[in-house]
């Protein structure tokens, strides 16, 4: 009897054990072949020379060493390093320290360099990964158009950087579909998708045994005419309009804050405000702006002698007499940027007629400093706008910081550095659009004043990468998904112009009500020291009749049939086949 009760005991115990390994294996799961390509790490170790500054922190009074600082720069340590290894009792003594006079007694500490050493050591190098890149085949678009007259394909080209090494595949998720194509180059047709478009999910694959990282793409295709309807017979061209939403479209037709957004242009192309002409007569204006007229009196451009008060008024304002003496040179004058308007549009994606109406709004197109206004530039950059483009844009930041400051201190990025540092990068970027000249034609710098546009498309960009986090916190959704692509634009506007706060604290508003998120309640929920934001958003956005009706002027589309999406037709395509004791799995 106890010889049957030990058996039992011990099946019981080992049916446990069992048990127990069994949960144990089956909470790993199984692991695809993107995964176990990701796990390698692209790195290579390498031995590096490098050169150690040993600095003493001495006092002045005693000539004692108090602290010892070490860098990998010659300059002099900076707070932060002093901080680092002397604690903040010293780092303030040492700060507060003023130049000393040899002929008085000196108190504080001050720098010495004691000595340097040639090292070397090892450093795990980082490699460069492969990419995978977008773009769209067999358009044949007409001439002068943006629309397809075939279904065409969308490509993808992977690159390889490292030499000896090739990519294996290309693989991805066509609408929740697996495709994969040996190589490096893919070609997927296309087929209508809906107004919202299809997700695509694409990623590549090396000898070196690792992937890419996955990528993602937005991609509409739309039919126009009625060649699309099957109850009427059409002697239309088939034509098709195609929009990519990537970071890594190669196609033309980028709209930046479109792919911040994740957010389509309206089928039939944005409203006039948002569009980019392709001519700069396009942009011509002949606004009479009195501000302007009254600063190129004053600087001698203009001669108001026979007006009273020399054309002025009180505020520097022209008077109406000097607006007229002006009128000629003021229409010149606001016409002199549109070139460069255009083509910093093509280069960023920022509608150039937007920048034409903002810098109307802002400066009225007198790239220097306002008397009593201390914002500078055509679109008027303060710190507060100045501090959001550097916080916002990391690529303008990365660019920008280094001529101002260390490699090493702005590598810590913008967020990091410390307040008198800010403060810094905050006013030289401020001081970079204002193309005041005292000693220049009219006082002004046209060169610079041309350069400035640039960077204040780099704020509108930062604007819109603020306005999809502030979306995003609030609803947990891409901007796109739930605010239209022209309401986003006068979010933007009104976070440029307003800030941060007044937007953030308005969407909640609008979103504790149960009311969708657009312009009309946004501007309904603004507290009432935000409510000036509101003029400033119509304003900007408003155009003249005329101007809105002008087809010629921009590439606007007929009115679309309502497509119906099918199932997608894919290529041929390969799946990866499984190693030995490996699970096979599909994107």
């Amino acid at each position: 009897m106890k010889e049957n009760k030990k058996k039992i005991n011990k099946i019981i115990r080992i049916f446990v054990i069992f048990i127990l390994l069994l949960t144990f294996f089956s909470s790993e799961p199984a692991k695809s072949a993107t995964t176990l390509f990701s796990e390698r790490k692209r790195t290579v170790k390498i031995e590096a020379d490098y050169t150690l500054y040993e600095w003493w922190l001495l006092s002045w009074k005693t000539s004692e060493v108090v602290c010892q600082v070490y860098t990998e720069h010659e300059s002099w340590p900076d707070s932060a390093e002093v901080l680092y290894y002397c604690g903040s009792a010293i780092q303030k003594q040492w700060m507060d320290t003023k130049p000393c006079d040899f002929n008085q007694e000196c108190t504080g500490f001050y720098l010495h360099l004691a000595g340097t050493s040639s090292l070397s050591r090892e450093v795990e190098v980082n490699l460069p990964s492969p990419e995978v890149f977008i773009s769209v085949v067999g358009c044949n678009k007409e001439p002068g158009q943006n629309n397809c007259t075939s279904l065409p394909y969308l490509r993808f080209n992977a690159y390889e950087p490292l030499p000896n090494e090739r990519i294996i595949q290309l693989v991805g998720r066509f609408n929740g579909i697996g495709f994969s194509c040996p190589g490096g180059v893919c070609d997927l047709p296309l087929s209508p998708t809906g107004l919202d478009g299809i997700k695509i999910e694409f990623w590549a694959e090396s000898s070196y045994g690792d992937a890419s990282e996955v990528y993602s793409a937005q991609v509409r295709v739309i039919p126009w005419g009625d060649f699309a309807n099957p109850d009427v017979t059409s002697v239309d061209k088939p034509t098709y309009y195609v929009d990519v939403l990537s970071s890594q479209w190669l196609g033309e037709g980028r709209s930046t804050c479109s792919e911040i957004w994740q957010s389509f242009m309206p089928i039939d192309g944005p409203p006039s405000w948002l569009r980019t002409p392709q001519l700069a007569e396009q942009l011509e204006t002949d606004e009479d702006y009195f501000l302007l007229a009254g600063m190129l009196i004053q600087q001698g451009a203009v001669n108001a002698s026979d007006c009273p008060y020399g054309g002025l008024e009180g505020g520097g304002a022209a008077t109406v007499c000097g607006m007229e003496a002006a009128q000629a040179v003021v229409d010149e004058w606001q016409n002199q940027f549109n070139a460069e308007i255009i083509e910093v549009a093509n280069q960023t994606g920022v509608p150039a007629q937007l920048m034409k109406n903002i810098f109307s709004r802002e400066s009225q197109f007198w790239p220097g400093i306002y008397e009593r206004v201390y914002e500078a530039g055509l679109g008027h950059l303060s710190d507060v706008g100045a501090d959001a483009v550097l916080l916002w844009n990391p690529s303008f930041y990365s660019q920008f910081c280094p001529l101002i400051l260390s490699e090493q201190t702005c590598q810590r990025g913008f967020g990091n550095l410390d307040k008198k540092q800010q403060q810094m990068l905050r006013g030289a970027l401020v001081q970079k659009v204002n193309a005041a000249c005292p000693d220049c034609p009219d006082g002004i710098d046209l060169t610079q004043a041309n350069f400035s546009i640039s960077i204040f498309a780099r704020s509108i960009l930062a604007n819109c990468e603020q306005v999809r986090q502030i979306v995003f916190n609030n609803t947990g959704k891409q901007a796109g998904q739930v605010v239209s692509y022209e309401d986003l634009w006068k979010f933007t506007l009104l976070n440029y112009t307003s800030g941060s706060g007044c937007l953030g604290n308005a969407i909640q508003r609008t979103i504790n009500n149960g009311n969708v998120l657009n312009w009309e309640n946004i501007a309904y929920n603004l507290q009432p020291a935000c409510r000036s934001g509101i003029d400033y958003v119509d304003e900007v956005s408003s155009m003249p009749e005329e101007e809105a009706m002008g087809v010629e002027d921009y590439l606007v589309s007929p009115t679309p049939v309502s497509p119906v999406a099918p199932t997608p037709t894919l290529p041929n395509v390969v799946y990866p086949t499984p190693r030995p004791g490996e699970t096979p799995t599909y994107p």
